[in-house]
């Protein structure tokens, strides 16, 4: 989809064109006023649509009125979803050229307009034999040129990631992740599973032992001259979970290619960091592996050793994220970064609070956290915050060891963040866990079933905003 910014969308030459109404207020176009308002009593409730052909009157062959609700109720996420259900109507009706009249909006809509449209989209086709291409080929819209441009840069990281996500596991294997890692322009750093050893990463390698996939650390580079600030984004890099020798039941492991969503997510961001230049320097980490019940595979009651020297003993091989990423922490915190980033699908515990809604967040710096939370929220995902008290370390308390992989099944989000706490030293810190936001079971909102791409947004607006 091309994204042409114009200056009277009424003028255009089109399919379709779409006209804004607020409920209590008319449109800007008379044959819909006239149809829609008048005669069928459209009132333009938010989400609803009304098409009618134009029988040549017109420069357009249809117009679709789009319902934005309450005046005072319209905000820029609002923006997001209303474009994303008139780009869905448009390819429900096969529009290839669509012009917008979005008027008696009080705020710049262009970034979250086209978020929106590019969102809506989206496909993934690529093992489909029959392609049916109904998507719109154009857009034009009175817009900020700037803004617009940059959404579509953040729009095309998302589909990077959501491309990668959706993809089998037989294909977005570690080794997969790792070519695609380098092919990024970056300065990039592909650790072997001999090279992992040597630098004690104990807890990673365990994992890794059931399968007949070799694990590959991943470590990705932007670099800038006198940066602002450096940053790390770990993301967690399971490429199948199949539970390990914990196995899940098969219902359970049939989205489990999802797993190493928030890997994709850091590829997404670090494919277009670039194309922004910004002034901080930002390392990509991915410890990818998969977590299979091979004959060499790590065992309940095993005592592992991870890079800082902790030992974990395992109390369930399902709970292996958590395993993975205290190994990337430790290396990240190593890189004398100033702030460090963690994303994971990692307990079912938050989707059970939080639901399909939002992700769940804590850390170890409650204006870090603050920060993150606000950038999502401007960038259209939620992030809930949730406590990191000491009290949740308890249940993880080991007889023979520094400490167990999993505890009390009461609070399960917040004890996984204090396991991983274990593993930061000096250094800010914040674990989002995106089990519930990561990959749909059904449509929601702007989006289809599948991988949403989330933390693409908030991660490269927050490291704009440096």
């Amino acid at each position: 989809m091309e994204i042409k910014v114009v200056e009277n969308s009424k003028s255009i030459n089109c399919d379709l064109l779409v006209v804004s109404m607020f409920e209590g207020e008319k449109t800007s176009c008379e044959l819909a006023n006239k149809y829609a308002v008048d005669e069928d009593k459209f009132e333009g409730k938010f989400g609803e649509t009304y098409l009618l052909p134009t029988y040549g009157q017109e420069v357009y062959r249809k117009v679709l009125v789009l319902g934005l609700g309450k005046k005072e109720e319209f905000n820029p996420n609002k923006m997001r979803e209303a474009s994303a259900k008139a780009i869905k109507k448009a390819m429900q009706i096969e529009a290839k050229t669509v012009a917008f009249s979005l008027d008696g909006i009080e705020f710049d809509y262009s970034e979250q307009f086209t978020m929106g449209a590019l969102i809506a989209d989206y496909s993934f086709d690529k093992y489909k034999s029959e392609k049916k291409d109904k998507k719109v080929k154009e857009v034009y819209v009175q817009a900020n040129e700037a803004m617009v441009r940059k959404a579509e840069k953040i729009a095309a990281a998302m589909s990077f990631a959501r491309n990668l996500a959706n993809e089998p596991a037989q294909f977005a294997t570690p080794s997969e992740l790792a070519a695609i890692a380098c092919d990024l322009g970056l300065e990039t750093k592909i650790y072997d599973r001999e090279e992992c050893e040597h630098m004690g990463m104990g807890a990673f390698l365990a994992v890794a032992k059931g399968s007949a996939q070799e694990p590959k650390f991943i470590h990705m580079k932007y670099s800038v001259e006198n940066p602002k600030k450096r940053i790390a984004i770990i993301g967690k890099g399971i490429t199948f979970d199949s539970g390990g020798l914990d196995i899940k039941p098969p219902s359970s492991m049939l989205t489990m290619k999802d797993d190493m969503s928030a890997a994709a997510c850091v590829l997404g961001v670090m494919s277009v960091i670039k194309e922004f230049n910004p002034q901080v320097e930002v390392h990509g980490i991915i410890a990818a592996c998969e977590n299979m019940p091979g004959c060499s595979a790590y065992k309940p009651g095993d005592i592992l050793t991870a890079k800082n020297g902790k030992t974990i003993e395992i109390d369930n091989t399902d709970a292996e994220g958590r395993l993975t990423l205290a190994d990337a922490l430790c290396y990240a915190c190593e890189l004398g970064v100033d702030e460090v980033v963690d994303l994971a699908t990692l307990t079912g515990a938050c989707m059970v609070a939080l639901g399909t809604a939002a992700a769940g967040i804590m850390g170890n710096d409650d204006e870090f956290v603050s920060k993150l939370i606000d950038t999502a929220q401007r960038s259209g995902e939620r992030y809930w915050k949730l406590p990191l008290w000491d009290d949740y370390f308890e249940s993880l308390k080991s007889d023979i060891a520094d400490m167990k992989n999993t505890g009390s099944r009461w609070g399960g989000a917040s004890t996984a963040g204090c396991f991983l706490q274990k593993f930061v030293k000096d250094v800010k810190w914040a674990h989002i866990d995106i089990a519930g936001t990561a990959f749909l079971e059904k449509p929601q909102k702007e989006f289809i079933k599948g991988a949403t791409g989330a933390g693409v947004r908030t991660l490269l607006n927050y490291i704009l905003e440096q």
